[in-house]
C-alpha cells in the first residue's frame, strides 16, 4: 500500500454503498447476512469474510451507532470478573485484551495507567482488597501471555507519587496510592470502523442506513433508510448482532439493558492527568468511578450501572440522578468538587445483558453475568448477545461457528486472532511513521495518507473548531474512506466532537462544507 492511499479494498463510501446494496438485493443468495454494525456485528462480518464466506452486513443507522460508541474506551483484563468468581470470563477478557494490544490493533489499543488514591475514605481493608485484586489482574496478564513490556506491573505509590500522577486529588490525609494498568482503545467507534473496513477489504458488503424489517433463517426484508425503497436479501445463514435491539428481531431473546453514563469535562478542570483514576464507590467492594483522560481536551467520568425499563431508545437520555451520583463520588476524592455547570456533556450507553433468570431477575444489572451467549431460534436465526467490547472478537468467532454448524456452511477455523485490522503495525514501525503522533494513534499506518491530504490542500490542516485537534482532513478522509454519509456520522462517530453539544454546533459548518465538497465525487 502506498503511504498516500487507503488499505486496498477497505474504502467505504456512499458510492460503494449504493452499488453493493443493489448487488445484495438482486436475488442472489449470500452465505451470511449480519444485522448490526457495532463491535460485535462488525466483528462477525470480518470473521465470516476472513473465512472466505460471502457476507452482507447492515445497520439501520451507522457504524457504532449504538452501545459501541458509548463505552469507557477500556479494553479490560477481566479483574472485575475474578471478584465474582467468573474465572472463565476473566481469562477470556485477558486473552482478548492481549490479542488487541499485541496483534490485531496495537495502533488503537495501548496501556493506560490508573491511580487509586488512598484517601481517608478508603479503609486499609479496602486498600488491601484492591491491591490483592490488582495483583490477581497481573496474574491474568501472565496467564494470557501478554508481555510485561505491553502491560507494566502494578505497584504501590507514595503520597508524593500519587499526587504527581493525580494532582487534582485532595492532599489532606492522602496515604499514597495504588498504580495499575489496563488496556485503553483510542476510540471505540474508530475500532468499529477499522473492523468494518477490514471486513470490506475481505469482500464483505458493509451497508449502513439499511434497516432489517423482518428476519428469517433464510434472509431479511430490508428498507433503504435513505430512499425508503424495500427489498429482500437472501442468505444461507443469518446472524443477529443487534445488541440491545436483538430481542426485537428474534423470538425468545430477553435482553435486560443496563445504562452506563459518563460525564464529559474540559481537561483544564482537573489539570494535567498523566494517569486515570479509580475512585471507590462508597459501600461497594468492587466498583469504582473512573476518571478517563482522552487526550483531546476532554476527560470522561463514569460510569453507572442502572437497569432500564421500557422501550429501547436510539440514543439514551442521561438522567440528572446519574450526573449527581457521579459528581458525588468524584467529589469524594478531589481538592475541589466539580460543579454541575462544569459538566459540558454527558452520554449514556445501554449494555445488552442477556437475562437468563427464571422467574425473577437479579435486583441489580451489575449482578448479571457479562458472559455472552449464542442462541439459534427454531427458524434458524443465530443471535449473539451479552458480552462486552473487549471480547467482541471471541463473540464473533462463536457466532460464525454456530451459524456455520446450524446452516451447514463450509467454513474453516477463524483466523481473526492473528489478523491485523486496517492501520495496524508493530509499535516500532508506528513510531517511525512520518505523521503526527495523534494521527498515528487514531489511524495507524494510514496516518501518513491522512496527513498527506493537508500537503496537497493546506486548508485541510485547519482545525474543525478552535482548541480541538481534529482537522478538516480527517473529515474528508471519513467521507472518502470510512463510509461517513452525513454530519452526524462525522461529528458523533468518526470523530467525537459531538459529545460536547456546544462544540458540535461550532463544528457543523466545517462538516457541511466537507460533505458539499465531496458530493460531486460520489454521484
Amino acid at each position: 500500500m502506498s503511504h498516500t492511499e487507503a488499505a486496498p479494498g477497505s474504502s467505504l463510501s456512499a458510492h460503494r454503498r449504493r452499488r453493493e446494496l443493489a448487488e445484495a438485493a438482486d436475488g442472489r443468495t449470500v452465505d451470511v447476512l449480519v444485522v448490526g454494525l457495532g463491535a460485535t456485528g462488525a466483528g462477525v462480518a470480518l470473521d465470516a469474510a476472513a473465512r472466505g464466506l460471502d457476507v452482507v452486513a447492515l445497520d439501520a443507522h451507522d457504524l457504532a451507532f449504538g452501545t459501541s460508541r458509548w463505552s469507557s474506551k477500556l479494553i479490560h483484563g477481566g479483574l472485575r470478573y475474578l471478584a465474582s468468581a467468573q474465572f472463565d470470563v476473566a481469562h477470556e477478557s485477558a486473552v482478548e485484551r492481549g490479542v488487541l494490544m499485541t496483534r490485531t490493533a496495537p495502533h488503537l489499543v495501548a496501556a493506560q495507567p490508573f491511580v487509586l488514591p488512598l484517601t481517608p475514605l478508603v479503609s486499609r481493608a479496602q486498600a488491601s482488597l484492591a491491591w490483592a485484586g490488582f495483583r490477581a489482574g497481573d496474574m491474568l496478564r501472565l496467564a494470557a501471555r501478554t508481555p510485561r513490556q505491553v502491560l507494566p506491573a502494578p505497584r504501590r505509590l507514595t503520597a508524593t507519587e500519587a499526587r504527581h500522577l493525580a494532582p487534582s486529588v485532595r492532599a489532606g490525609g492522602l496515604r499514597g496510592g495504588l498504580l495499575s494498568w489496563d488496556g485503553k482503545v483510542t476510540d471505540d467507534a474508530r475500532l468499529v470502523t477499522a473492523l468494518a473496513r477490514t471486513a470490506a477489504a475481505h469482500g464483505a458488503r458493509v451497508l449502513t442506513r439499511v434497516r432489517a424489517l423482518r428476519l428469517t433463517g433464510t434472509g431479511a426484508r430490508i428498507r433503504d433508510e435513505l430512499t425508503g425503497e424495500q427489498g429482500e436479501i437472501r442468505a444461507r445463514a443469518v446472524i443477529n448482532a443487534a445488541g440491545v435491539w436483538a430481542g426485537t428481531l428474534a423470538d425468545g431473546i430477553r435482553v435486560r439493558p443496563s445504562r452506563g453514563t459518563h460525564l464529559v469535562l474540559r481537561s483544564e478542570r482537573l489539570g494535567t492527568l498523566p494517569a486515570g483514576l479509580h475512585i471507590p464507590i462508597p459501600g461497594e467492594t468492587n466498583r469504582f468511578v473512573l476518571v478517563l483522560p482522552q487526550g483531546d481536551g476532554r476527560v470522561y467520568v463514569g460510569l453507572t450501572d442502572e437497569p432500564v425499563e421500557g422501550g429501547i431508545p436510539d440514543v439514551p437520555e442521561v438522567p440528572e440522578t446519574d450526573i449527581g451520583f457521579l459528581l458525588d463520588v468524584l467529589g469524594s476524592a478531589l481538592d475541589a468538587p466539580v460543579a454541575r455547570d462544569e459538566v459540558v456533556g454527558a452520554f449514556a450507553g445501554l449494555r445488552p445483558l442477556l437475562d437468563t433468570s427464571a422467574g425473577g431477575s437479579p435486583d441489580r444489572t451489575s449482578d448479571i453475568s457479562r458472559r455472552h451467549a449464542v442462541l439459534t431460534s427454531p427458524d434458524g436465526v443465530t443471535t449473539v448477545v451479552g458480552g462486552k467490547l473487549t471480547t467482541y472478537r471471541r463473540m464473533a468467532q462463536d457466532a460464525v461457528d454456530a451459524a456455520a454448524e446450524a446452516r451447514g456452511l463450509r467454513a474453516g477455523p477463524s483466523p481473526t486472532a492473528a489478523l491485523p485490522l486496517v492501520g495496524a503495525a508493530a509499535p516500532a514501525r508506528l513510531r517511525t511513521l512520518p505523521a503526527p503522533r495523534r494521527l498515528v494513534r487514531r489511524y495507524g499506518t494510514e496516518a501518513v495518507a491522512v496527513h498527506a491530504l493537508t500537503t496537497r490542500d493546506p486548508s485541510l490542516a485547519a482545525p474543525v473548531l478552535p482548541g480541538h485537534p481534529v482537522t478538516r482532513a480527517e473529515l474528508l478522509w471519513a467521507v472518502r474512506h470510512e463510509g461517513a454519509l452525513d454530519e452526524s456520522d462525522l461529528l458523533d462517530r468518526r470523530t467525537r466532537i459531538g459529545v460536547i453539544p456546544d462544540d458540535r454546533t461550532q463544528a457543523l459548518p466545517a462538516a457541511r462544507d466537507i460533505l458539499d465538497r465531496t458530493t460531486p465525487a460520489h454521484p
